[in-house]
């Protein structure tokens, strides 16, 4: 490249949460000028956008005119209006991850027809329009029953253990999945840019919190054998080159007790699974991202140190503006990285921030990282 094209790049996010505020963080570092659209007036890319639209991504005008505006577009959630931005790709405006990626991972249940189609592991499944067609499987229990559409962070999920619990079940187009007994769950984030160079970042492993079915602690690298560890890999490339997608793709996976790896879910974006990346791989799943979507060579994905990322959330009974209990004992503890959102009010299981710690050993970064969880408290004031 003969100069630099980020100086007169337009670079524009749908989406100011604060998978955008870290993506913002690392755009700085390439000179790109950025806009974002968020309906939040005080999202966390408020404060770091060169320009902040105050709007809706759901909306199709709005989505539309915004697009118009920008060279390049991108997202840092999934729920935006896809018509509007079929229709900024034919008009010229590159759009990454494509519109049709985008189309797929907004419907659950195309999603699962993807993996069958393409031969990629998944746990068995059921299309339902309504809450009564549960009935036709009642021999069939345990399951867990989600939305087709909208749902997020552990919302539009329930886990229906027999008969009894239907009238729990979603009324509306959902999927129902064979219950899975597995002994991990895991997730690996590949990229693949607009050449069709891929990489895949090690594998992580996660441990929910089970109250709010959230991502409380994820492990760098995930304590599994090397060939679990490829077979992974090479399912998540799969995936990415089966999709053909440009940009960043988090592939979840259930690790089940015999040993079998089944895809649970696909996010065409950065990535929970992957805020660790920032202090513990030499590249970062923001920088990756934005190297895929620019056209530029992959980074490596190696991991420089053990890791543990903490989200942080708000306590239960917490409601209004947000404290942070606990901070200085926290920082200083060697290793410990901290990352707020900027988020002004806090909430129960809100994700208010996270900590990175990094450590010689994982034993050594999980036993700093416990202490951390139960140093740091997010109440209102």
């Amino acid at each position: 490249m003969s100069k630099p094209f980020y100086d007169t790049l337009r670079f524009g996010i749908l989406g100011g949460g604060q998978l955008g505020r870290m993506l913002l963080q690392k755009a700085a570092d390439f000179n790109i000028s950025n806009k974002v659209l968020d309906p939040d007036p005080e999202a966390p890319c408020h404060y770091l956008a060169d320009e902040f639209v105050c709007g809706s991504f759901r909306d199709y005008d709005t989505v539309l005119n915004f697009g118009r505006t920008v060279d390049l577009l991108t997202v840092e959630i999934e729920h935006v209006n896809v018509d509007a931005l079929e229709q900024l790709e034919k008009e010229g405006i590159q759009v990454f991850p494509q519109s049709r990626v985008i189309r797929l991972v907004q419907d659950k249940g195309l999603q699962k027809i993807f993996y069958r189609t393409h031969g990629i592991p998944t746990a068995e499944f059921q299309l339902l329009d309504s809450v009564e067609h549960i009935h036709k499987y009642a021999s069939q229990f345990p399951f867990i029953q989600k939305l087709r559409k909208g749902g997020y962070d552990g919302k539009g999920v329930v886990k229906l253990n027999d008969v009894s619990e239907i009238e729990k079940g979603f009324d509306e187009p959902s999927i129902l999945e064979k219950l899975i007994d597995f002994e991990k769950e895991i997730s690996v984030l590949v990229a693949r840019n607009i050449h069709g160079e891929c990489k895949a970042f090690p594998v992580v492993e996660m441990e929910f919190n089970p109250e709010a079915n959230l991502v409380e602690y994820l492990f760098s690298p995930a304590t599994i054998s090397a060939d679990t560890e490829q077979k992974a890999i090479q399912i998540a490339l799969n995936v990415v080159q089966s999709i053909q997608c440009v940009g960043l793709l988090a592939v979840e996976m259930f690790l089940t007790r015999s040993g079998e790896i089944l895809v649970n879910e696909i996010a065409p974006r950065p990535h929970n699974s992957g805020h660790q990346t920032i202090e513990g791989n030499t590249t970062s799943q923001y920088e990756q991202h934005l190297r895929a979507i620019l056209g530029l060579p992959l980074g490596s994905t190696q991991i420089t140190r053990p890791s543990v990322m903490v989200n942080l959330l708000g306590e239960k009974g917490h409601t209004g503006n947000a404290v942070y209990e606990g901070l200085d004992e926290a920082l200083a503890i060697p290793g410990t990285h901290l990352h707020l959102y900027g988020k002004k009010t806090t909430k129960a299981f809100r994700k208010m921030g996270h900590v990175t710690v990094s450590a010689d050993t994982l034993e050594e970064a999980k036993s700093n990282a416990r202490r951390i969880k139960n140093l740091i408290k997010v109440v209102a004031s």
